[in-house]
């Protein structure tokens, strides 16, 4: 699951679509609806606000609204509570992480959008702190950067 802090503008439509799918996937758990994901990483920082349905609605209504200004049509209606939800924080650390991760992304499979994805934007939800790579994220050695240890059997 990848729930990008990053703007959904940055995302190619594979992108795009799949931060749709986990974000309502994201609202289920939230909301109680499903068992599986329950201890997401991920999920954290939703769970620490306020109101998580609000949170986890209002990211699903911006990535709608991106979807609507490509001309796409995703379901609002799926939406349980689409916001308003106070913004929340994002470190410059974890949006730069997220570029580097999405841009290896769209190397692979959209190539034609890495012009777009030169700087981080954060989603219009996240407001932007100082920090380093958020505590619940994930770091594979692929993603920051470093070679990986050769594994036996592969």
């Amino acid at each position: 699951m990848r729930i990008w802090s990053l703007h959904p503008a940055l995302l190619d439509r594979q992108g795009l679509t799949a931060c749709w799918r986990e974000g309502l996937l994201a609202q289920a758990v939230l909301a109680g609806r499903t068992k599986g994901y329950l201890r997401h990483p991920q999920l954290e920082r939703f769970r620490a606000e306020i109101d998580p349905l609000a949170s986890i609605g209002a990211y699903l209504a911006f990535v709608a609204d991106e979807a609507d200004a490509r001309g796409y049509n995703y379901d609002r209606t799926r939406i349980d509570r689409p916001g308003p939800a106070p913004r929340m924080a994002v470190t410059d650390g974890q949006l730069e992480h997220e570029l580097q991760h999405l841009r290896a992304k769209l190397a692979a499979r959209s190539p034609d959008r890495l012009p777009l994805a030169v700087q981080s934007a954060p989603h219009p939800l996240f407001i932007v702190e100082p920090g380093g790579i958020a505590d619940w994220e994930r770091v594979t050695d692929i993603v920051a950067g470093a070679t990986p240890p050769e594994s036996a059997g592969e």
